[in-house]
């Protein structure tokens, strides 16, 4: 493993880390989150691919810098970084927070993407429940002192050059959150494969995880037989699983890893 790697990249000094070999893989953690939200999962991963661990503005041992956060310029983050490694082409995983990166990522740059997996993320504001819409909504500077001591705020803590950026991490991650955003149209057009993994229990409306997946080409037609109907889009919905946990889930990492090992299928 490689620890504590920096790429600086668009004015920004990009945190990374590296593990194992193979097939570059990188992960794109959620919001207020870091590397360790895929503690659970990184060995199983590593263990026949290159796992790059990206942390993102602002968050883990990545410095905030004056700019605002938005899906768009951490993709470009991640693209830079893909750049800087000197890689042709990566894998990417991106949950929550980190699935609307990614998903920017390939709308943005898609001949950087070799392979696409979208972890409880949306392409579109709507489709979170209203409820969690409105708690994204109250993330500001009292939701970041009430926040102290918890999970988030302690891994924060425990790894940011500055700890006492949290209330601004908070308040820019509220900002973002609180904008509509609705990416239909660019998701049809891609041609990156793609896996879609949500949980049945999940933050996201399960009419909406449908919408994804009939957008990406998906249950348009009965496969048939032999499966020469089916789309290059793979849709995985987890068991007693909630937005929340499903990155520590048991099953995520053998169900990542077939489609990431699978020959690319051709343009659909």
């Amino acid at each position: 493993m490689l620890s504590g790697q920096y790429a600086h990249v668009n004015g920004l000094d990009l945190y990374y880390e590296i593990h194992g070999t193979g097939q570059p893989l990188i992960l794109i953690h959620g919001g207020l989150g870091s590397i360790g939200m895929f503690e659970s999962i990184l060995s199983d991963l590593a263990a026949t691919r290159q796992v790059i661990g990206v942390e993102l503005q602002a968050h883990g041992h990545t410095a905030d810098i004056d700019r605002p956060l938005s899906f768009e310029s951490m993709a470009d983050d991640v693209t830079a970084l893909i750049a800087h490694l000197g890689l042709e082409r990566a894998d990417i995983l991106g949950y929550s927070l980190g699935g609307g990166v990614a998903w920017q990522t390939a709308i943005r740059h898609p001949a950087a993407i070799r392979k696409l997996v979208v972890v409880s993320a949306p392409c579109q504001r709507q489709g979170w429940y209203p409820e969690v819409l409105t708690g994204m909504a109250a993330l500001n500077a009292e939701a970041a002192a009430g926040l102290i001591g918890s999970p988030p705020h302690q891994a924060y803590a425990s790894t940011a050059p500055r700890p006492q950026d949290w209330p601004a991490l908070v308040e820019k991650t509220g900002h973002l959150l609180r904008k509509d955003y609705d990416w239909s149209a660019e998701v049809t057009a891609l041609k990156i494969p793609t896996q879609l993994i949500f949980g049945d229990a999940d933050s996201i409306r399960p009419e909406h995880i449908v919408e994804i997946f009939r957008l990406l080409g998906g249950g348009q037609r009965d496969a048939g037989w032999d499966g020469s109907g089916m789309s290059n889009a793979r849709l995985a919905i987890l068991p007693a699983t909630t937005h929340f946990n499903i990155i520590a889930s048991p099953l995520l990492a053998p169900i990542v890893l077939p489609f990431l090992d699978a020959p690319l299928p051709q343009p659909r």
